[in-house]
């Protein structure tokens, strides 16, 4: 997978909300022209686009403001989670707490509630910038107990 793409009307907000995440600005620019509209499928596009990659440089999201023609709404502003479609984009992060806080201060809502997943994870949806829905996923660690002589063997 190369990247996602993530319309949005407030571009700076969501570079901020990703950056919070731990994602890097790769770079930024207004794409136009003829070869963007056959790619798309629409006429005389022009948007300003920011590219950011996760930390491990496996990963990235394509944020997009249209400018023309204007992006547009379909349904609710904030879909629930089984709307049909791509609804949310999980990352693993260290803390989960230190992390919701940090997003919270940029606007950042809880969709209900960290849940723990057996003494696996701690897990969470959280609602960005413009609805956009990312989940939060902490790996417990796990105590192992020593092996056996069985097991040695």
């Amino acid at each position: 997978m190369d990247n996602v793409l993530i319309v949005v009307e407030d571009l700076e907000a969501a570079k901020a909300f990703f950056t919070e995440l731990g994602m890097q600005l790769e770079g930024e620019m207004r794409v136009e022209g003829a070869w963007v509209d056959r790619v798309v499928g629409l006429e005389n596009v022009q948007n300003d686009i920011a590219m950011m990659q996760t930390p491990d440089g496996h990963g990235r999201i394509e944020l997009a403001k249209f400018i023309t023609p204007e992006a547009t709404r379909n349904g609710s502003e904030e879909p629930a989670v089984n709307t049909l479609g791509i609804r949310r984009i999980m990352f693993a992060v260290d803390d989960i707490d230190e992390v919701l806080d940090r997003l919270r201060s940029h606007g950042a809502e809880l969709v209900d509630e960290v849940a723990q997943y057996e003494d696996e994870y701690r897990l969470c949806y959280v609602r960005g910038p413009e609805g956009i829905i990312v989940g939060l996923a902490e790996e417990l660690d796990v105590d192992e107990s020593p092996l056996t002589a069985e097991e040695i063997d």
